[in-house]
């Protein structure tokens, strides 16, 4: 079965049916001071001395998707609440847009066509990761937001540690708020030593099923400090799994200037 979802990528890759458990009830918790202590740590780290306000990455990229290996360039542009992802191939471009409507997220997607799609409402609730100083950002910055300090543990080989976080809505009751909550939950892994976040999961869902879970994950590496900011240079995104896009950034530009009408979706 092929399905269209929040990443622009997504919507080329076969994917597994496995349903999602979503909670009958919503669980109403505040977050743990541990994990917001080490959330503020390691924003103040990504930022360095100054403000971030937009970013502008150009670069290579891999594009697999089953037997279709491509390679390409890749300019990714962004400030917060909002992100614009170009790539350019052989045989044509893909891009991904999300940027908000009238205070509300939207967003889109084009592929080879041409041919501009809508990304689900469902699939706009937890941020895509591309930029870890953005997306840990508007976690802290959120008021809705609960963090939990899971632990230390091992993934991809590595040691981390592991804060998972959500929305709470109290506009919503009910198995609404259940669901909506787990629809924002995020799982964020950090390096021990430098702080920085390595891994970043949520879940994409087909346009028309939100209680399918895909697990999607943004790795980070080869982090270089910009202005003193740090900057990772090699994002990868796994997509069920398996890995779908691979970004190697060589050129870095911040605080450029860019605007919200620069992020327009269709």
């Amino acid at each position: 079965m092929r399905i269209k979802v929040l990443a622009f990528a997504a919507s080329f890759f076969l994917i597994s049916n496995s349903s999602a458990g979503i909670p009958q009830s919503p669980s109403t918790t505040t977050s743990s001071p541990q994990a917001a202590t080490l959330l503020a740590q390691s924003v103040k780290l990504l930022t360095g001395p100054g403000a971030v306000s937009d970013v502008t990455l150009t670069g290579t990229v891999e594009w697999i998707a089953g037997s279709d290996d491509e390679t390409g360039t890749a300019v990714y542009k962004s400030l917060s609440g909002a992100h614009r992802m170009d790539l350019s191939f052989r045989n044509g471009t893909r891009s991904e847009v999300v940027s908000p409507v009238d205070g509300l997220p939207a967003g889109n997607w084009v592929g080879l066509d041409g041919a501009s799609h809508p990304i689900a409402n469902h699939n706009l609730m937890s941020d895509a990761g591309w930029f870890p100083t953005f997306t840990l950002g508007a976690l802290v910055s959120s008021s809705g937001s609960v963090w939990t300090y899971v632990g230390q543990e091992t993934r991809n080989g590595s040691s981390v540690i592991h804060i998972s976080a959500c929305q709470q809505f109290q506009i919503h009751s009910g198995d609404s708020s259940a669901l909506t909550q787990h629809l924002t939950q995020v799982d964020v892994y950090f390096d021990p030593t430098t702080l920085l976040p390595v891994s970043y999961l949520f879940n994409s869902h087909p346009d028309d099923n939100a209680l399918l879970d895909i697990p999607t994950e943004i790795r980070y590496s080869n982090y270089q400090a910009f202005g003193g900011a740090q900057i990772p240079l090699h994002v990868q995104k796994y997509f069920n799994n398996t890995l779908t896009i691979d970004l190697q950034f060589q050129t870095v530009s911040l605080n450029s200037g860019l605007t919200a009408a620069q992020f327009g979706v269709q």
